[in-house]
């Protein structure tokens, strides 16, 4: 057995990627995406039609302040629908990261992109909408569940992050192990983070066992992964979002894959709510979650804007 098929058997193998040819060859339940992996498919030739078709979509809808945002929202669902034409699971698809802070402009992107999926034919049961983990972004969230809408909250560091999301009723979350890794290496160069010393997956098995214990419903999906070592030290996690790289190179890789996350309780963690005043002040304590959930909603705004210049320039 390769270590890929092994950890099918525990955990929810997820693709991180647009890539429809990477999607059919691995066979994964769900797949995500995120702004910069739409702006990587949009440069694949198999999707220029769909570039042509959310521009011209765009041009029929009219309104011109919005022409470039309507034409990349529909790309951005029109990739999904491809997807899902492969997949059996669910497709994330994300927010504009420019309206990371702000609660009204989220729930009204959403929606907008429920109502696009729907009028695919596509069942909102199907589709994860990604929102960054900020209290705006999470406030969000928990009215959206109220409404059916099932949410994705990404770009999350750290442990009252997760909290607040499970409080808040999201379906899943997705923890970036990799990142949180690049920070700590970033301040000790020379520190061991292999196996079980990296920092991402210690955050990712916390949080795990704390939604376990405390019997949340919120799914666990960790992602950003820098190698083969964080995804196998999280074998048995609810869910894994991997690049195709590293589902390549798990799949060609015989061996066995020890189970690492066992759901059972602890009674050494202790279940506590979170406010705003306490998450704001924690996550201003803890200096990478800040740093990198910036970083995080930066780097998505910016291929954000370099996606509807590539639209822009067709309409």
């Amino acid at each position: 057995m390769n270590k890929l098929d092994a950890l099918r058997s525990m955990t929810v193998v997820v693709a991180d990627t647009g890539d429809l040819e990477a999607i059919r060859r691995l066979r994964p339940q769900d797949a995500t995406t995120n702004p910069s992996l739409i702006l990587k498919a949009a440069q694949l030739p198999a999707y220029q039609p769909l570039l042509q078709q959310a521009v011209h979509w765009a041009q029929q809808a009219g309104n011109s302040d919005s022409l470039v945002d309507n034409a990349a929202d529909k790309l951005a669902v029109s990739i999904g629908c491809e997807i899902l034409q492969v997949i059996p699971g669910l497709i994330s698809t994300e927010v504009d990261a420019r309206l990371s802070y702000n609660t009204e402009a989220t729930l009204a992107k959403a929606r907008k992109l429920i109502a696009l999926y729907e009028a695919e034919g596509i069942q909102r049961d199907r589709i994860l909408i990604k929102i960054a983990s900020t209290w705006e972004g999470i406030q969000a969230a928990r009215q959206l569940e109220q409404e059916g809408i099932h949410c994705n909250l990404t770009l999350l560091f750290n442990f009252t992050q997760a909290v607040a999301c499970a409080e808040a009723g999201a379906t899943l979350i997705s923890p970036f192990v990799g990142r949180i890794l690049d920070w700590h290496k970033a301040q000790q160069p020379s520190a061991d983070f292999s196996g079980d010393n990296d920092p991402g997956v210690q955050s990712v098995s916390q949080i795990y066992q704390h939604y376990k214990t405390h019997d949340y419903q919120t799914v666990v999906m960790g992602a950003s992964f820098r190698n083969r070592g964080e995804i196998e030290a999280l074998a048995g996690c609810d869910k894994l979002t991997i690049s195709p790289e590293l589902l390549a190179e798990l799949e060609s890789t015989a061996g066995e894959l020890p189970r690492r996350l066992q759901p059972h309780s602890s009674s050494a963690i202790e279940r506590f709510s979170v406010n705003e005043q306490r998450f704001r002040w924690d996550m201003n304590e803890d200096a990478m979650a800040t740093e990198k959930l910036a970083d995080g909603i930066r780097r998505f705004a910016a291929d954000q804007r370099l996606l509807e210049q590539r639209l822009q320039a067709l309409l």
